[in-house]
């Protein structure tokens, strides 16, 4: 790169922030990428590995404030994880979680709830889970100007109604359903569209219906995009993963063994060692020493 006259060099443009248009314009294309975030250091490593959109989730009262399901978290917890990852002004979209109970109850609720999530914690989209019985809240919510993203098939929220984490859409009446309400959420409007839980061959039939980006979480190779649980790529869970993980690290046994290293030396006393440890200037020390002998031999 040449400078320019007087010796200035120009800097590269930062990249450009992806918006819901972009997303939107991604049907058919180059696949989605989207990973869940909950607070700024994952918010971080999630946008250096270039994801396309960071997904605040409600799956962290699972992964990081131990619920046994997401319907604990509440709309504070959403607010506070989500507006730590938007601190770090990432080049991803941010998409929030509507926690349970924000929009079950009717359209004033909803837009209330989401625009706390936009205007308090810098989210630039919600996502709600729910077929065509949703409509009137996603209109709501649109018309408000917050763009939405559905979820359809195994929608974590509806957990007790399916009779647990099941997998959807396996019958053809279900699947003739799965297809309704998937084009009624296209046509209210959402940007894009959760497939969770549900055949491969489902998943590809819905993809191919509607005019919107769809992405998948255990629903095949066929949809527009892909989104997994940060903890789950990482290996930062306990217990064996849902069969449509993919665990590209072990993280947590590393930092259990990283810490036990630490325990140990401190314990042995070999950390902190000299080198981790602040000193005084010397002049400082040796006045502090001949205080501390005056204290010994008595004022004169």
């Amino acid at each position: 790169m040449k400078p320019y006259p007087g010796g200035v060099t120009p800097q590269p443009a930062a990249p450009a922030r992806i918006t819901v248009p972009d997303l939107r314009a991604r049907k058919g294309g180059e696949p989605i990428v989207m990973l869940t975030a909950y607070d700024a250091p994952t918010a971080r490593l999630v946008d250096a590995a270039g994801a396309d959109v960071i997904l605040v989730g409600d799956s962290l009262g699972m992964v990081v404030l131990g619920h046994e399901n997401t319907l604990g978290v509440d709309l504070d917890d959403m607010v506070r994880h989500t507006a730590a990852v938007a601190r770090t002004h990432p080049r991803a979209l941010i998409v929030a979680d509507m926690p349970y109970l924000t929009y079950h109850t009717g359209p004033r609720d909803a837009v209330l709830a989401a625009g706390r999530l936009v205007r308090e914690a810098g989210a630039e989209a919600v996502k709600l889970e729910g077929g065509a019985r949703r409509v009137p809240v996603i209109e709501a919510l649109i018309d408000a100007e917050i763009p939405v993203m559905g979820h359809l098939g195994l929608t974590p929220q509806s957990l007790h109604m399916m009779g647990g984490f099941r997998v959807q859409a396996r019958a053809v009446e279900a699947v003739e359903r799965l297809l309704e309400d998937a084009r009624a959420l296209a046509v209210a409007g959402v940007f894009s569209l959760v497939l969770e839980g549900v055949p491969a061959d489902v998943a590809r039939l819905v993809t191919a219906e509607v005019p919107v980006p769809t992405i998948g979480i255990g629903a095949g190779a066929g949809c527009d995009g892909q989104v997994l649980v940060l903890h789950d790529v990482l290996g930062l869970t306990d217990g064996p993963a849902p069969r449509f993980v993919r665990r590209y690290a072990d993280l947590q046994s590393v930092a259990v063994e990283a810490l036990r290293r630490f325990a140990e030396d401190v314990r042995s006393g070999a950390f902190p060692a000299r080198e981790e440890s602040y000193r005084l200037p010397r002049r400082v020390g040796e006045a502090l020493e001949e205080r501390r002998r005056r204290g010994l031999t008595g004022r004169s």
